[in-house]
Formats: structure tokens, C-alpha cells, sequence
């Protein structure tokens, strides 16, 4: 008999930026795809990136230079992912 060697893949995340989303990081390999779910992250949109945090910084970024945000500290809630 064969074993099963299956192997359970990450979930897709959604990140979002405080109360916005920003997109979702799909696992792949070499790590996630960053689809974007509104127009300020469309830039991203695409893009590998070696981890879930990893999108997220970037996204963080995106939404700090889109919003006028300085770019030290953290919003309340930036950066919260859950998974779907």
C-alpha cells in the first residue's frame, strides 16, 4: 500500500488594514500572491511575496502613503489578518 502523503495547504488570508481591506494572500509556491480587493492596492496586485506578514507590511505601506498616515507607529488595527 501507498502511504498518503498529502500535505494540507495554508490558508488564504485576508489582510486588512484596519477597517480596510486590502486584499487576500493566497499560498503558493515560494510563497503567497497578493490579489487586491480595492483600487488603493491594485499596485500590489499580483505580487509574490515569501510570507503572509510580508504582504501585509506592504500593504501597511500602500495604505500609510495612500492616506497621508505617518509612517512610524501603527494604526489601531493595522494589520490584522484572518484567516477565510
Amino acid at each position: 500500500m501507498y502511504a498518503d502523503h498529502t500535505v494540507e495547504a495554508a490558508p488564504t488570508r485576508i489582510i486588512e488594514i484596519g477597517e480596510v481591506t486590502a486584499g487576500i494572500a493566497v499560498p503558493e509556491r515560494g510563497g503567497v500572491r497578493f490579489f487586491s480587493s480595492q483600487r488603493d492596492f491594485d499596485r500590489l496586485d499580483g505580487t509574490v511575496f515569501a510570507s503572509v506578514e510580508q504582504a501585509a507590511r506592504a500593504a501597511r505601506e500602500r495604505f500609510r502613503a495612500r492616506s497621508g498616515a505617518p509612517s512610524r507607529g501603527r494604526p489601531t488595527g493595522a494589520g490584522h489578518l484572518r484567516a477565510v
